[in-house]
């Protein structure tokens, strides 16, 4: 896929408040700091167009960028370790949850593991419960770059036999960098053929 435009659209804050057009949308999610911004700025070629940090929580609203004029990628926050008062956790929790089990027109949520470290709880707990509502997902394994490709191996063999303990098949994956430019095309070609059956939503 050739991505030819990309723009951001809005920030909501909960899910009532997000954008009306009957679009695709492909959501971003993960524990907090583990590379969403960085992966969609990665994927569109635009290197301010998500906002980065190297502060855990920064993004806490619901972000919308508009990708060639035809469908949505989804910024969501990130859950996990973010320092924030525990009635901002609430709500950002709850939007979340909303988004997820509310929007229609959502095609798949892009799970961000970080494959330098063991499989966490808070990962497979959330991979459980998009799993039990029926959510399509796939896992994104991100900084690749920092492991030799005999660990990222190893690391991806761990996660795929503690993933095994729940699923009878390892759910779809992509292994990523956006430092050094790995899985871009792979996951804007599963996009692009996933779009072809949105229609079949409406």
């Amino acid at each position: 896929m050739n991505i030819s435009s990309a723009e951001f659209v809005t920030s909501a804050a909960d899910v009532s408040t997000c954008p009306k057009v009957f679009f695709p949308e492909y959501a971003f999610i993960g524990r907090s700091n583990v590379g969403k911004s960085s992966l969609i700025n990665f994927l569109t070629n635009r290197k301010e167009l998500a906002r980065t940090s190297s502060k855990p929580g920064k993004t806490l609203l619901i972000n919308y960028f508009l990708i060639n004029k035809s469908w949505h990628m989804v910024d969501l926050p990130g859950y996990g370790f973010a320092k924030i008062p525990d009635k901002e956790k609430f709500r950002v929790k709850k939007m979340i949850n909303d988004y997820v089990l509310e929007r229609k027109f959502l095609m798949c949520l892009f799970i961000l593991v970080d494959i330098r470290i063991e499989p966490q709880e808070i990962d497979i707990d959330f991979m459980k419960s998009a799993a039990e509502n029926e959510i399509p997902f796939v896992i994104v394994f991100t900084k690749c770059d920092k492991l030799i490709k005999k660990q990222l191996a190893q690391n991806v063999a761990d996660y795929e036999s503690r993933m095994l303990k729940f699923w009878e098949t390892m759910p779809h994956y992509f292994i990523t960098s956006a430092n050094s430019k790995i899985g871009r095309e792979e996951i804007l070609d599963y996009i692009e053929v996933t779009n072809t059956h949105f229609r079949d939503l409406k």
